[in-house]
């Protein structure tokens, strides 16, 4: 992964048009090792999740173009390079498994290296489901994120409301679980543990530990996606 390292810190530098065209051999080349990453990375995530075994790599993989027509910031490159591998692909609605290395340059994110399991964008019937599940699910909930996922990983607070959502009580023993908009785990490794000769390995095993949190989301977005409310 140094290939693709070394090329977005340069792109990160020159974000520009001219540049990257006068580069555009360096960016095939990091674009084809962060592929066949992936291509590999589906094969071992689909041994543990079926769901993800028939994806391809243009299911899960983004262009680095950015979109910067609602943007302050105007680069024409994305200084990143990442893939989700969900149920259906990218664009089906279900939660999944993200993958991307950064530059770790710079505080604008996404700066710097990361994994995440679930959902940014739940549609509010799902969330409403996910919380039903949480609030009367006994604490399994709680027990997945705090004793079976990997320890590296936290829920992302983005959005975290400060008050408890519509029609939950202060009392209720999973107050703090259910304030949340992000249902999310994130996890920032190293460039060590990027350019390790094991990564492959150190990315599955990971996402291995989340499958159940995945799952559990997912239950709340298949159950509206078949009609129900």
């Amino acid at each position: 992964m140094q290939k693709v390292i070394d090329f977005l810190r340069n792109l990160a530098a020159n974000n520009n048009r001219e540049w990257f065209l006068a580069h555009k051999s360096e960016y095939l080349e990091a674009k084809e090792a962060f592929e066949q990453f992936t291509e590999k990375l589906i094969v071992r995530v689909g041994e543990f999740d079926p769901t993800i075994a028939d994806l391809t790599v243009k299911d899960c993989t983004y262009r680095i173009y950015r979109d910067v027509r609602f943007s302050k910031d105007k680069s024409p490159y994305k200084t990143h390079m990442g893939c989700y591998l969900c149920r259906g692909g990218k664009k089906s609605g279900y939660s999944g498994y993200y993958f991307h290395i950064g530059t770790e340059q710079g505080d604008v994110y996404p700066s710097g290296h990361m994994l995440a399991v679930g959902d940014y964008c739940m549609e509010p019937k799902a969330l409403k489901v996910l919380r039903e599940d949480i609030s009367a699910g006994g604490g399994d909930f709680e027990d997945i994120v705090n004793n079976q996922v990997d320890k590296s990983f936290h829920l992302d607070e983005s959005f975290k409301l400060k008050r408890p959502p519509k029609g939950y009580d202060v009392d209720s023993p999973y107050l703090e679980l259910l304030k949340y908009k992000v249902y999310c785990l994130c996890s920032e490794p190293s460039t060590e543990e990027i350019l390790s000769d094991n990564l492959l390995d150190f990315v599955a095993e990971k996402f291995k530990s989340a499958k159940p949190f995945l799952d559990y989301i997912n239950r709340a977005i298949e159950y509206v996606k078949e009609g129900n409310e």
